[in-house]
């Protein structure tokens, strides 16, 4: 049997408990009872889950510390903290009447978004797995995601969820109770699709920009200036606009291959069937 790498689980395991004590934290108040400042803080707990995951698999390859049981692990905290979280969190920051058609509507979008992301979890796993000892699946793999990862579908359900009731948002709009049930279920269903779809998504870690250093330099700083001060005072407003611009780069990155002339896949199978050599080299 090989040695599990203690590390790396162990990180997967406190990103899992934050997520398992927003669910059961959450749980504990009355239905539609949510408000912004929970929501906020809620949010908070999950993107620290979210820097969990990106350290846990980041020291996992450092030390070579890779494993099925890491694999299946991280699958698991990832479904109950980016799967069943933000849409408990939907569930009970609304305030729904049972047996009405908006409670209804309501979790049945939360549940799409939820099984979608397990789905989108498994079909991640097996190709993978497939993926070991394949250098050119490998190499597609680290340059994009088939479908919308996981975490970024949860950044963009609860980041909606917390705009929709922002002070600046709700000082100038008339947000009902009504409205937000229907936006935030299209927004979940709109996510489970892309979720399981096989539109082809960036991966952050593999972007590569030429430029001069200089300019370089001075566009990082530019950047972390506006970020530092969103964070502060529009913190609601930039975690919406972050997490919708990753989906509409792909969308426009989707649109350039096809102007270009390349195969850009949409849902046709979720069977994560082989794919012939041509398709392979699509994306």
């Amino acid at each position: 049997m090989k040695r599990i790498s203690l590390i790396p689980n162990i990180i997967t395991a406190f990103g899992l408990a934050i997520g398992l004590f927003v669910i059961f934290k959450v749980n504990m108040i009355e239905p539609g009872s949510g408000n912004f400042e929970l929501i906020q803080k809620s949010v908070f707990l999950l993107l620290l889950v979210a820097l969990a995951d990106f350290v846990d698999g980041a020291v996992a390859r450092a030390f070579k510390a890779q494993s099925d049981f890491g694999l299946m692990f991280d699958s698991l905290a990832d479904a109950i903290s980016f799967g069943v979280a933000p849409s408990v969190l939907l569930l009970k920051t609304l305030s729904l009447t049972q047996g009405s058609y908006l409670s209804f509507a309501a979790a049945s979008g939360a549940m799409i978004y939820s099984l979608c992301g397990m789905l989108r979890l498994v079909r991640f796993n097996l190709k993978s797995i497939e993926a070991k000892g394949n250098l050119v699946e490998m190499s597609i793999q680290k340059k994009n995601f088939t479908g919308l990862p996981i975490p970024a579908a949860a950044a963009v359900a609860i980041s909606t969820n917390l705009f929709l009731l922002t002070p600046f948002v709700t000082n100038f709009f008339d947000i009902s109770n009504t409205l937000r049930v229907i936006v935030l279920t299209l927004v979940n269903i709109l996510l489970g699709y892309l979720m399981v779809s096989r539109w082809k998504f960036p991966s952050l870690k593999r972007l590569n920009f030429r430029m001069p250093s200089f300019h370089l330099v001075f566009l990082t700083v530019l950047i972390a200036v506006f970020f530092l001060y969103g964070i502060f005072h529009y913190f609601s407003i930039l975690f919406a606009v972050i997490s919708w611009s990753y989906i509409l780069i792909a969308f426009i990155l989707s649109l350039i291959r096809l102007i270009a002339g390349k195969k850009s896949k949409t849902l046709k199978d979720f069977d994560p069937d082989d794919e012939d050599d041509e398709d392979k080299l699509n994306f």
